[in-house]
């Protein structure tokens, strides 16, 4: 029979042991979610799609990846550029901070950039006084606003300022946009969209899987 010592040093050892396992689950998890802070801060971050602003490119109910350091590494909360690794090009599809109310995060694409002249004339968008190639512009209302209604389909011309970017949603008759509330400041960049991960369609109850793994552009 072993002694009451020895039982004791046997209970003493499993404690430990127990101790031990716990400690590195512990660590592990701590590990695992300092490294998944790490990778949605700085490399990429997962962003569902609540409206049709950017219709046909992107449906309701989309979950998209996007590339948080395509456009440079950024401090968290203070938006200061620490690498600094390129600016989004025109018609970049991009993520960013709502100029309006920074706890919302929009979804447009790039249609203007630091210097570039910006103006829309019955429908149609102008940049530097020429028309684009607007392969991605949806447009499903006839009716055309004059300037002095509201700037939806007359706008302009302005000069995009340093530093910034003019944005638009592609179904352009039912965007809340640059031609409302202005330019976007690059500070206010989250990241560039590059693909649709899952899609889920809400009116019809099921997967959209035409659309999984649609690299965006």
């Amino acid at each position: 029979m072993k002694s009451k010592t020895a039982n004791q040093d046997e209970i003493i050892t499993k404690d430990k042991k127990k101790k031990s396992v716990l400690k590195e689950n512990i660590e592990a998890i701590i590990i695992a979610l300092i490294l998944a802070l790490f990778i949605r801060t700085f490399i990429v971050q997962a962003f569902k799609i609540p409206s049709g602003s950017m219709k046909e490119t992107l449906q309701i109910g989309d979950h998209i990846l996007v590339s948080k350091f395509i456009y440079g590494v950024k401090i968290p909360f203070l938006r200061t550029t620490l690498i600094n690794v390129k600016n989004p090009k025109r018609f970049d599809i991009v993520v960013f901070k709502f100029p309006e109310d920074p706890s919302k995060d929009f979804i447009k694409r790039v249609i203007g950039v630091e210097g570039d002249t910006v103006e829309v004339r019955n429908k149609k968008v102008y940049i530097n006084n020429e028309p684009i190639n607007d392969i991605y512009g949806q447009y499903t209302d006839p009716y055309e606003f004059p300037a002095n209604s509201q700037p939806r389909d007359n706008f302009g011309p302005v000069k995009v300022p340093a530093h910034s970017i003019f944005v638009m949603g592609d179904n352009r008759d039912h965007s809340y946009d640059s031609r409302w509330w202005g330019f976007v400041d690059l500070k206010a960049l989250e990241g560039k969209a590059m693909i649709i991960y899952w899609s889920w369609d809400g009116d019809n109850f099921g997967v959209r899987w035409n659309r999984i793994g649609q690299i965006l552009k």
